[in-house]
């Protein structure tokens, strides 16, 4: 069977992490919060090994208190993987705050838009 290209839901989805990127690399939710659904969650694990997270607000705070990005952070597309109006996508990100992060989103195409509808989190000290 054929794997089907989907080169303008790629594109269109790429503009959606780019908007979490760039929140991240300035430090300002507003710029990222297009990209959530009001419904998204954020989730990942603690130093104790246990479940952490919830609604989506609690990263939009976080962001907007503690984060502070050094000049070079940058955050990289790694994957995206697309089904039809499902899709989920892989950013790394280095440097924000002395840390650096493997996220993992999942994505839907609602009413026409792409949106975030969970984030999934790995977090790392900044070598």
């Amino acid at each position: 069977m054929t794997k089907p290209i989907y080169v303008h839901e790629y594109n269109e989805i790429v503009k959606v992490l780019n908007q979490y990127n760039e929140g991240g690399k300035k430090a300002d939710s507003s710029i990222m919060k297009p990209a959530f659904s009001k419904e998204a969650t954020i989730f990942g694990v603690d130093g104790d090994n246990k479940l952490t997270g919830g609604a989506i607000q609690g990263l939009f705070d976080t962001i907007d208190t503690a984060f502070r990005p050094s000049p070079e952070a940058q955050g990289v597309i790694v994957n995206i993987d697309i089904v039809g109006t499902a899709a989920s996508a892989r950013i790394d990100t280095n440097d924000i705050s002395g840390f650096c992060f493997t996220d993992f989103f999942n994505l839907l195409k609602v009413e026409g838009k792409w949106t975030v509808v969970s984030k999934i989190y790995h977090t790392h000290v900044a070598p």
